[in-house]
């Protein structure tokens, strides 16, 4: 319905005064501000306009074509009054801005409990046209900014009414004249000629995205919607593909282009008010003090036996596969990580850790990738069969005679976990493309005249079979045609072989058969029993957001021996025995640390991720024989081990010492007394 001008000038008034109340400071700030050409943001909490005017909140929500056009209105007027006071009270002088768009927030207000006011994407229907609404979703597509008429004045020949008029984006930005004058005077006008005002155009900054909705509130076999969402002004280029937003607007229609003989389809497209980049919040799930405390309290119980609770943790990872300690450990670590740190250089040192499994059909690798997924708050799953590198990293696709860049799924797993199953079945050059995304942890674009950079900092969980029959006396690259290179960015390599042996097949086959017969779904209390999924999933977003282990000097003597000893005496292992390694280990100790709630690396932390990645290793440096994965098992008494498994580690430590001495002793007399890498070179280069 029209307002009235009096109506109109009504709730411009109260609009303006509660901006004056409420965001002072925002005006202040904009009116200080040099540039009065840019377009400001006012943000606005919805909520705050519920509890101080409910007339106008509901006002805004079902009309909010007409009412935030008049909020913008009133923010003009609003920062005019801040500058007259400003001037006046504090001698302060602004410059007068013409462009100021009250962004509404509508974080925390009663619009995120409804199902009215925030579907879903693919729910989205006709019955949302002409509220306020909210949408959630991952930015799949973002479109280059482009600038478009927003405002014109026009005059009527008749009476000389000036009047602006605004293009529809709803049919490609084209301005649609009215039948007649809209001039409400007491006498009506009826003019149908208007000529366009000179030097009154208002262009806009103007971008498309699209968001899809989330594949893991989905079920099995849905297809996952997407929209086309319209940025303007301040709000281009806030966001990029890979990001979780959630977006408030206006929900309306595009008309596609008009073609010959083609039938002109209508698309949903949602014009943006305010933009909510949720990457930092991708942890949604609520963690109380009365679990914190239960965490605290499950490990007050296992004080002395430290390692015991951390079983008990792991053997909620994949309850229905028997076994396999080692590769329930490694997902555990893996999910959970080390701590990310700058070096001196200011080169950002990753802290997610990536695993693959090798395995022989049957092993369960596929289990394990699917509850990892669970287990992550944000998971992306795929094949090496069904991707290619563009599926995997970004795509370039042309819409509308324009190119826009479409993310895969490692930029779609961004602070997250991308889980690749048959990860031998991608072809070399897929496989080459993920080596900037492992490490740096980006992905660099040039495609189509785009040439940009995208973040990746997920966790990568890959299952692969081994190249036909798994030798033992070769390397990973030859049984699993995988490159050095790659491999060496994996943290852990597990290698599962099925030997057939009849004693394991009677235990495995047990524990099947009688999982059949148990419950399924039960949930008990007592975490020294079993750790149900939720609240698994709890603990690791409870432990990564909390701690960050530092290492002891105890660890970092460990660790540093062992990394000597493997670079010594490595050649099947070529290809993992690099500094990455050495940065692997940290990453796992650090893991380990944070899943027994502590903010320092243990001696026992570093032994535990030695211990993980002594498993990736064909021929090990410790153990003469290479171990199967398959067939590790929790031990009854894991405190116990760990102690002997630690002496052993200070005679490695020792042996390792010795033979620097030892080779210390032998150094020829040519060799520099300073090698290139000693500290003290720099402080004697000084004292010459």
């Amino acid at each position: 319905m029209m307002e009235s001008p009096t109506q109109t000038a009504e709730h411009i008034e109260s609009m303006t005064e509660f901006l004056m109340n409420h965001y002072s400071d925002q005006l202040r700030d904009i009116s200080l501000s040099t540039d009065p050409k840019l377009h400001y943001p006012l943000f606005l909490e919805f909520a705050e306009l519920v509890d101080d005017n409910p007339n106008l909140a509901h006002l805004v929500f079902s009309n909010p074509e007409q009412f935030l056009r008049h909020f913008d209105d009133s923010a003009i007027l609003a920062h005019k009054i801040a500058l007259e006071q400003m001037k006046k009270f504090e001698n302060k002088i602004g410059t007068e801005k013409r462009f100021i768009h009250v962004r509404i927030n509508t974080s925390g207000s009663p619009l995120e409990r409804s199902p009215d006011s925030f579907p879903s994407i693919g729910r989205v229907r006709v019955k949302h046209r002409g509220i306020l609404l909210m949408l959630k979703g991952t930015v799949i597509r973002s479109g280059a900014v482009k600038m478009y008429e927003g405002e014109r004045m026009y005059r009527c020949r008749k009476c000389k009414h000036m009047f602006p008029l605004f293009p529809e984006l709803e049919s490609i930005n084209s301005i649609v004249k009215p039948p007649f004058c809209p001039s409400q005077r007491s006498k009506s006008c009826e003019g149908t000629n208007f000529d366009p005002v000179e030097d009154t155009v208002t262009r806009h900054d103007y971008q498309e995205i699209k968001i899809q909705e989330n594949t893991q509130v989905l079920g099995v076999g849905v297809i996952p919607r997407s929209i086309l969402v319209v940025l303007k002004d301040d709000l281009v280029d806030i966001v990029k593909a890979g990001d979780d937003v959630v977006v408030s607007g206006i929900l309306t229609s595009k008309w596609s282009h008009d073609l010959k003989d083609v039938r002109c389809d209508l698309e949903p497209m949602l014009i943006a008010n305010h933009v909510r980049r949720t990457n930092e919040l991708k942890s949604e799930i609520d963690i109380s003090d009365e679990l914190i405390e239960k965490f605290k309290k499950f490990w007050s119980h296992f004080k002395d036996t430290p390692l015991k609770g951390r079983n008990a943790i792991l053997r909620g990872i994949c309850p229905q596969v028997f076994g396999l300690f080692t590769v329930k450990l490694a997902v555990a670590l893996t999910l959970i990580g080390g701590v990310q740190h700058v070096d001196a250089s200011g080169t950002k040192v990753r802290g997610e850790s990536h695993l693959l499994l090798i395995g022989d059909p049957g092993t369960g690798k596929s289990q394990f990738l699917k509850f990892a997924a669970k287990l992550s708050n944000r998971a992306v799953i795929t094949t090496g069969l069904g991707s290619t590198s563009a599926g995997l990293t970004v795509t370039a696709v042309k819409d509308g005679g324009e190119w826009m860049l479409e993310a895969g799924a490692l930029v779609l797993a961004d602070g997250g976990l991308c889980c690749i199953d048959e990860f031998d079945s991608m072809r070399e050059h897929d496989r080459a493309t993920i080596h900037e995304a492992m490490e740096q942890q980006s992905i660099s674009v040039a495609k189509a005249g785009l040439v940009t950079t995208l973040s990746t900092k997920t966790i990568v969980f890959g299952a692969t079979n081994p190249k036909g029959q798994y030798d033992p006396d070769q390397s990973l690259s030859v049984n699993t045609a995988l490159s050095g290179p790659l491999l060496s960015r994996f943290d852990i390599v597990l290698v599962l072989l099925d030997t057939k042996n009849p004693e394991w097949d009677k235990v495995v086959s047990s524990h099947i058969l009688a999982e059949v017969e148990i419950e399924q779904g039960r949930y008990v209390d007592d975490l020294t029993t079993i750790w149900p999924l939720p609240m698994l999933q709890r603990y690791i977003q409870f432990v990564k957001k909390n701690f960050r282990p530092v290492l002891s000097k105890e660890s970092e003597e460990i660790i540093s021996s062992y990394y000597r000893l493997q670079r010594r005496s490595s050649t099947h292992n070529a290809a993992r025995t690099t500094v990455r390694m050495l940065e692997s280990l940290i990453r796992l100790a650090q893991a380990h640390a944070r899943l027994m709630l502590r903010n320092e690396v243990t001696r026992l932390d570093a032994i535990t991720a030695i211990l993980c990645i002594e498993s990736s290793m064909t021929i090990s440096a410790i153990v003469d024989s290479m171990g199967n994965a398959l067939h590790s098992n929790f031990s009854e008494e894991p405190d116990q081990e760990c102690i002997l498994f630690s002496n052993a580690m200070v005679d490695l430590r020792d042996d390792d010492e010795t033979h620097s001495q030892r080779r210390r002793r032998n150094r020829a007399p040519s060799e520099s007394k300073y090698p290139m890498n000693c500290k003290h070179q720099g402080k004697e280069i000084h004292q010459i």
